[in-house]
């Protein structure tokens, strides 16, 4: 199947999943992970009316933000990768939205980074809801303890969480995963009512169903639109 095809099946399924979840299709939007991904991918999608799209690797994605450039293109680009201290700048002068954000150094770097000329660069917090060792995130406790730092920087727009729950097949668990993101969110958003707390991105192609029902806001979905990674 094509892209354009593969977009229309999966924004077919999301306003499904959001019917079945008694939400307006609006209340979720589509991030596209085109991450090693060439730009006539990117292009494709973007014919299609796609406009989000996420990358992990800071010097693909700068590239590719460029590239599209040239071509007066902009669509607005998510960093969803871990981020190296040493490569905050690249991410505070390119991308529009950071959503791994889990240090205070990292927060720090982003908002003397970014270019007085830009809007303040929107950032997730990000949560290891599953505590693994693997993944990158802080536990829930610190939440709030990070998000008083972030909300003090005004080139930072700190706008909600993003979280990669372990795979499983259990739904069981998947639900108990995403529940607890969608708690945390709820607290963040009773912490800071006067900021424009609206994102929770969680969801990725195996578990977008799950995500959906439990109250993700974006579901981030890559080889089910471009195939499989290069």
């Amino acid at each position: 199947m094509s892209v354009a095809e593969n977009l229309n099946r999966i924004n077919l399924l999301i306003e499904e999943n959001c019917r079945l979840a008694d939400r307006e299709k609006s209340a979720v939007k589509l991030l596209a992970v085109s991450k090693t991904k060439p730009i006539e991918a990117i292009l494709a999608a973007y014919q299609q009316g796609q406009t989000a799209f996420g990358e992990n690797y800071v010097q693909e994605g700068v590239e590719k933000i460029l590239a599209l450039q040239q071509l007066g293109i902009r669509p607005q680009w998510h960093f969803i990768g871990p981020l190296q201290s040493n490569k905050t700048r690249a991410v505070a002068e390119h991308f529009d939205w950071m959503q791994t954000l889990d240090r205070v150094k990292i927060a720090s770097r982003l908002n003397e980074q970014r270019p007085p000329h830009k809007a303040p660069l929107n950032v997730l917090i990000q949560i290891n809801i599953s505590d693994e060792s693997s993944k990158s995130g802080i536990p829930p406790s610190q939440m709030l303890s990070l998000a008083q730092h972030i909300v003090t920087m005004p080139n930072l727009c700190l706008r909600g969480l993003m979280a990669i729950p372990a795979a499983t097949r259990d739904q069981h668990m998947q639900i108990a995963a995403f529940d607890a993101m969608a708690k945390l969110f709820q607290r963040l958003q009773q912490a800071y009512p006067t900021q424009n707390i609206d994102t929770l991105s969680m969801g990725m192609s195996d578990d977008m169903a799950t995500a959906i029902r439990c109250g993700s806001t974006m579901v981030r979905i890559g080889s089910a639109i471009f195939g499989q990674r290069s």
